[in-house]
């Protein structure tokens, strides 16, 4: 025997192709056999228990409900002056928001009075510069926006008496 067949000649591409990944597929597959030998993967699955259900139902279920009445809900009554102020009016005339005069503010007033009571429901039901029709209630009717001037104008220096009319 020679020298030369003694020597060590290496690995080839090959050889280290297949012995690389080899190894690293052997290695993969040994930790997963003692994983599952000492039960980290592969668990049963545990049911819920219906107290944890019953409480992650009652924690989604909807807040509230709506119930919406008919629209046959009988005939309109006719809110008050102070009423239609308080829910729809004082929005603007409160503060005084887009030039609109403020509930008791003589000044502001005192040309509007002037113009009279009349001319007053007109501006209010038809809308007036920044100020919509009705207030930007269409719900509301003549009598109730009648009121509604009578109530804000009387508490800036008019005398009006309010008077109702049938209908919008």
């Amino acid at each position: 025997m020679s020298s030369k067949d003694k020597e060590y000649k290496g690995s080839t591409f090959w050889q280290l192709i297949l012995i690389i990944p080899g190894s690293i597929l052997a290695f993969t597959l040994i930790i997963a056999l003692i994983a599952k030998t000492f039960g980290v993967i592969g668990a049963p699955e545990v049911a819920e228990p219906a107290a944890a259900i019953a409480q992650t139902e009652s924690n989604i279920k909807p807040v509230a409900s709506v119930d919406v009445a008919s629209a046959d809900a009988g005939p309109h009554a006719d809110k008050s002056g102070a009423e239609v102020v308080k829910a729809v009016c004082s929005m603007c005339h409160a503060a005084g928001l887009m030039n609109a005069p403020k509930i008791g503010d003589k000044d502001a007033w005192k040309p509007r009075i002037a113009q009279g009571y009349d001319t007053l429901i007109s501006h209010a039901i038809n809308g007036i510069r920044s100020m919509p029709a009705r207030g930007g209630n269409p719900a509301l009717t003549d009598g109730e926006i009648a009121g509604a001037i009578a109530d804000m104008a009387n508490a800036s220096g008019a005398n009006f008496t309010p008077k109702a009319s049938a209908g919008k």
